[in-house]
């Protein structure tokens, strides 16, 4: 019964056609082949652990930017003032009292000109407030005389105070003094941070050094000093390139106005001077303002002609005077120099701009250290003129060429001679 059985199931599962369908695997065959391998899950934890930490690292660097910023800003300043701590350490005074003794010269100065400079502006502001009904009578006899019109003073004052535009700035103001208070109290609370980072890279600077190096094996440890000598050789440079054309820029300004007979023409030079160096972007703008401001309280016409030798000046500065002080003090070329500033201040705004030379100046020196170069070939493309400046030179080599090229008669005449001595 048995094989009977078995041949009836047979039967049963026998294709129409046929053919027998294959059988199916058995559990213990498919089931190894099914499960999921032991490292899948391992990986997908790596890989959501790695993309957190990496959306934790983007959003802590974003609300650290502005700290970052201030360090680094806080440590070019440091590397600034460094040639003078050192000085002052080198002859007996404890590194920290000779970094406050700079901290302190500095800031005495810059009180000093803030203070000259707010008294300076207060009173002409109360100069130009007096006089500013005569201000506007003599545009309004103007406009009257050249345009043949009948304006009268009364009627323009009533018509400012009632209109709009008026009314609109006043409020916008009186709204805008809290923010405009915020940005005054987080600016001072930045420039501190700033000057106390500084203070303690200036004045740890060694300690610093050697904590940086205990890290690293002596020949590691021997670049990092030369990268940090390099820096601070750079920036100094900098710095004093910009205090010379302050300089330049200052007794040039204070010559003009001390010739138009502008009042405080000392401060206003030395304005001038600082502002359009150390403000990058838009120094210049605020530096030429406030001479202007000034020369309008003696005479409108001296206001214009503050705006032209601004104007013609700082042409001069950036293509004459600019780049030769910085490629020398820097040792990098103009328009290298350029370049770092636009892309400066493409990253950083101001700050990009105010550090990218140094910086640009630095990188370059220390991987010059370490670029192999070889002599240089006496090829004329090189050095530019043809080797013992002799020869005839390009246009003159195709002139002769065009001349001696045969023309169609002679051609007959060398093909006639051809025919003749065959």
């Amino acid at each position: 019964m048995a094989p009977t059985d078995e041949a009836g199931q047979t039967a049963q599962h026998a294709s129409p056609l046929g053919t027998t369908p294959p059988g199916r695997p058995p559990a213990d065959a498919a089931g190894p082949s099914a499960r999921m391998p032991r490292w899948l899950p391992r990986a997908v934890v790596l890989v959501l652990a790695l993309y957190a930490a990496f959306q934790l690292g983007t959003w802590a660097f974003h609300q650290l930017t502005g700290l970052l910023i201030n360090i680094l800003i806080a440590f070019f300043l440091a590397l600034a003032v460094e040639p003078a701590v050192s000085w002052m350490a080198s002859r007996g005074i404890r590194r920290g009292l000779a970094t406050g003794f700079v901290f302190l010269a500095v800031m005495i100065m810059a009180a000093g000109f803030v203070t000259l400079l707010g008294s300076m502006l207060a009173g002409q502001i109360i100069k130009i407030v007096e006089e500013f009904p005569n201000y506007l009578d003599s545009v309004i006899n103007w406009i009257n005389t050249h345009f043949h019109t009948e304006l009268r003073r009364v009627d323009v004052q009533e018509g400012l105070l009632r209109s709009n535009w008026l009314r609109n700035y006043v409020q916008n103001s009186a709204t805008g003094v809290l923010d405009v208070s915020a940005q005054v109290i987080g600016g001072l609370f930045q420039l501190l941070t700033i000057t106390l980072f500084s203070f303690y890279f200036a004045a740890d600077g060694p300690r610093l050094r050697r904590a940086i190096c205990s890290v690293l094996p002596p020949a590691r440890q021997a670049e990092v000093l030369r990268a940090w000598e390099i820096a601070v050789n750079k920036t100094g440079g900098y710095i004093y390139s910009r205090g010379l054309m302050a300089l330049i820029s200052g007794i040039a300004h204070y010559i003009l106005l001390q010739i138009l007979g502008v009042p405080y023409a000392p401060v206003l030079g030395v304005w001038v001077g600082l502002v359009s160096q150390f403000i990058p972007t838009i120094g210049t703008y605020l530096a030429g303002a406030l001479p202007m401001l000034i020369a309008f309280t003696v005479d409108p016409w001296y206001a214009l002609w503050v705006l032209i030798f601004v104007v013609v000046y700082q042409q001069f500065e950036n293509y004459m005077l600019q780049p030769k002080l910085t490629a020398k003090t820097v040792d990098i070329h103009p328009a290298v120099a350029f370049g770092s500033v636009i892309a400066g201040t493409a990253l950083l705004g101001a700050v990009g701009a105010l550090i990218a030379i140094p910086a640009v100046a630095t990188l370059q020196a220390f991987l010059g250290a370490y670029v192999k170069r070889y002599a240089v070939t006496d090829d004329p493309r090189v050095h530019g003129h043809r080797r013992g400046g002799s020869g005839p030179g390009l246009l003159a080599r195709a002139r002769q060429l065009w001349i001696r090229r045969p023309g169609p008669a002679q051609d007959e005449a060398v093909e006639a001679g051809e025919g003749s001595s065959s």
